[in-house]
């Protein structure tokens, strides 16, 4: 796997995208690919997985690794329009009986269900009918308790080709906390 992981904070995201940091030049290679990005809300944090050729090769079963963004300075050139930049967003669409502050309710009922250790390792995020449990690290002798936290709660396993997470469906989470 050719991916690593980046962790911005949503206000330089939203600064990114009003064009207000110019100036900032990265050390991300040119042929890199957002594979997906998520914000976590509860860690405050904007995780970006990005795959690149140039990036060292790491077998599947160990963690993605963070790609740590550096500020190379500006350059002497001018630098390329924004607009030349492709940015697509994909927007979840969500049943219009859904109500936010329940969904919020319900996020921090289920999140309190994991240990504060167990949350340092996870993001939580809405997904449709289902609340998605990502791990955002290798999860070692973790995974086990963890799983068993999510299948308590009605949930389970989704192994996929690049990223594998638990699913946890919202009706049983709001049959649990009322």
């Amino acid at each position: 796997m050719k991916i690593r992981i980046i962790k911005i904070t949503p206000e330089f995201l939203i600064e990114l995208l009003h064009g207000k940091t110019s100036g900032f030049v990265s050390n991300l290679p040119n042929d890199a690919e957002l594979l997906d990005l998520k914000l976590d809300l509860f860690s405050k944090q904007v995780l970006a997985i990005v795959r690149s050729d140039s990036f060292e090769d790491i077998g599947e079963s160990y963690p993605i690794p963070e790609f740590n963004l550096t500020n190379i300075g500006a350059t002497k050139t001018t630098p390329k329009p924004v607009a030349t930049a492709k940015i697509e967003l994909k927007q979840e669409t969500k049943p219009v009986s859904a109500k936010p502050v329940q969904t919020s309710k319900t996020e921090i009922k289920m999140e309190n269900e994991f240990s504060p250790d167990q949350r340092k390792l996870l993001s939580f995020t809405v997904k449709g009918d289902c609340v998605v449990v990502k791990p955002i690290q290798f999860l070692k002798a973790e995974w086990d308790d963890i799983n068993e936290v999510v299948r308590s709660l009605g949930g389970k396993w989704i192994k996929g080709d690049i990223i594998s997470y638990w699913e946890i469906p919202l009706q049983y989470i709001s049959g649990l906390f009322g």
